[in-house]
């Protein structure tokens, strides 16, 4: 009997959805356009996505021609390691992806957030296993109320129901409301989130000799990311991370 219940629960879900999506159609969130299937994205707008899938430098997850696995090193941290240990990211910033991810990152759209979540998890399949925590990138408390939502937040919670891994949402606080980053140069992206986070008080005993993985929506020049892992490490964390939704691969990207 109660599988019976189960059967028809199920079915009733099924048929509700299916109607949901006949009067609501989905909206893909790479082409925005409207289509008939369940998926956030059609196979057509799939198969424009530039996945990177957690290949290339394994120190800034920068796109290489010719990946030697855990050796693979690019020229520019060759050079000058970044300030965290490794990075994945699961795909490109570019023209396919942009939409959806300025959606999430402004209008907080969620609706492919489930997706993305998916994406990163496979990018950090070989970071995330010795991760302790998920850390995500915070927001001024001020930007905070305004907006109503921090998306790389989203994401690390995502990230966690993926995989199992814990995310502690709260960890880091951004001390100064500083300006955004959009359309700065390297230099002044740095200078301008420069001592700009710190760990909580309440969670230093946590991070404390602990692997930290930070979640950001995308990794630019690198400068937030690099602000918060030095915030991390002043407060003990013995390693960190980086997993990111999306990475830019041209200069003319720079501008989000």
């Amino acid at each position: 009997m109660s599988s019976d219940m189960h059967w028809t629960t199920r079915s009733a879900r099924a048929g509700l959805r299916s109607l949901a999506n006949f009067v609501w159609p989905q909206r893909s969130i790479i082409s925005g356009e409207r289509h008939g299937g369940d998926a956030p994205l059609t196979p057509e707008d799939f198969g424009r996505v530039n996945f990177l899938n957690g290949a290339g430098c394994r120190r800034c997850g920068a796109p290489m021609e010719v990946d030697l696995g855990s050796d693979t090193i690019c020229g520019a941290c060759t050079a000058k390691a970044p300030a965290w240990d490794q990075a994945r990211a699961a795909i490109a910033y570019d023209d396919a992806s942009r939409q959806s991810i300025l959606e999430l990152k402004h209008a907080g759209r969620r609706d492919g957030l489930d997706t993305m979540a998916t994406w990163m998890a496979l990018a950090g399949r070989d970071i995330l296993p010795e991760t302790d925590w998920l850390v995500p990138v915070p927001l001024h408390y001020q930007r905070l109320a305004s907006r109503g939502f921090n998306q790389s937040a989203w994401l690390a919670q995502g990230v966690s129901r993926k995989t199992g891994t814990l995310a502690l949402v709260d960890a880091l606080s951004r001390k100064r409301n500083t300006p955004s980053q959009g359309g700065l140069t390297a230099r002044q992206r740095r200078r301008n989130v420069a001592g700009a986070f710190e760990v909580r008080k309440s969670r230093q005993g946590r991070i404390k000799g602990s692997a930290v993985t930070l979640v950001d929506d995308v990794l630019t020049t690198g400068a937030t990311l690099a602000a918060c892992t030095k915030a991390l490490k002043r407060a003990g964390a013995a390693r960190v991370n980086v997993l990111v939704l999306a990475r830019v691969v041209r200069e003319a990207d720079v501008t989000i």
